[in-house]
């Protein structure tokens, strides 16, 4: 006896068996967002009008640098999965899905990577 529809049957469509994984990580991203973006709004607030050496002075604490780093990473992946929901349940076009679904993933992905060089090139004080 199987739980599937006539349809899904004939379509061979079932469940993708991530859907779970997927809200949770929404969730557990959304969590640690809260105090990573607090600190990482403090951060900005606390350096406004400084000058560049302060700012390089204070990443060069590998805490402030690992926590800066840490919210960069987090706010980018919820941003991806957040988008990636969006992306599925709006955009009806296969070829059009596909597109913005990789696009989605690579301008996280660069986005990321470009965080992450700025954030350690001036935490070593370059």
């Amino acid at each position: 006896m199987s739980l599937r529809t006539p349809l899904g049957t004939v379509r061979g469509l079932g469940s993708a068996k991530t859907g779970t994984e997927h809200w949770w990580m929404q969730r557990v991203t959304a969590i640690a967002n809260l105090p990573l973006v607090g600190f990482f709004l403090y951060f900005i607030v606390a350096h406004l009008g400084a000058p560049r050496s302060a700012v390089v002075a204070s990443l060069a604490n590998p805490l402030v640098a690992i926590l800066l780093a840490l919210a960069m990473v987090s706010m980018l992946w919820h941003m991806r999965l957040g988008l990636q929901v969006v992306i599925e349940d709006y955009v009806h076009g296969a070829a059009a899905k596909l597109a913005l679904l990789l696009f989605n993933s690579f301008y996280a992905a660069v986005l990321g990577a470009a965080v992450l060089y700025a954030i350690l090139k001036m935490s070593f004080g370059l």
